[in-house]
């Protein structure tokens, strides 16, 4: 019998550490030094590491519904790793800037707040989901990774999708 390890009180502190820090980046003033780069580089790769996200998840969904476990595996670990890349941009970006206000007409406004109120709740949630599913995908807990991932799927799906319209709604009004 394989040995598994109770990996939850890590992905909790985890999960309020990261959480915790992302909700503080909008609370601090931005970085006034001079940087030799321009900044506005970082959403634009945010949203390509979200694009990743989404194509590798789809991916790792057809792979499990055709049984091929290990190229499911492959790419849900190319899928966290974008989105490591995603959450190294998108802090970096919000603690070297001040945040984007939406400069777009009134009616594209309630589409974008609502899509990205909507992308940063299910976020939240989804940091969580998506450790523990993996947790237990390591942990050969076929039964619990089935019943955690069939929430967690959808969610990062919707959090990584979102993520890129988020972007395309307010790329034209910097």
């Amino acid at each position: 019998m394989q040995k598994t390890r109770n990996f939850t009180p890590a992905i909790a502190v985890f999960s309020i550490i990261l959480i915790g820090i992302i909700a503080l980046l909008f609370f601090l003033p931005g970085h006034d030094g001079e940087l030799g780069f321009d900044v506005t580089i970082f959403p634009l790769l945010n949203a390509i590491f979200n694009l990743f996200t989404f194509s590798f998840l789809v991916i790792a969904l057809l792979a499990v519904k055709r049984r091929n476990i290990p190229l499911h595996r492959n790419f849900i670990m190319a899928a966290f790793v974008s989105t490591f890349f995603f959450l190294v941009s998108y802090v970096t970006y919000h603690y070297l800037t001040e945040p984007t206000l939406f400069g777009g007409p009134d009616w594209l406004r309630y589409i974008y707040y609502f899509v990205l109120i909507s992308h940063v709740m299910m976020a939240i949630v989804n940091v969580p989901l998506a450790l523990i599913s993996i947790a237990h995908g390591f942990n050969m807990k076929i039964e619990k990774h089935r019943r955690i991932a069939r929430w967690t799927m959808p969610v990062w799906l919707y959090v990584s999708s979102t993520g890129v319209i988020v972007y395309l709604l307010i790329s034209p009004y910097y």
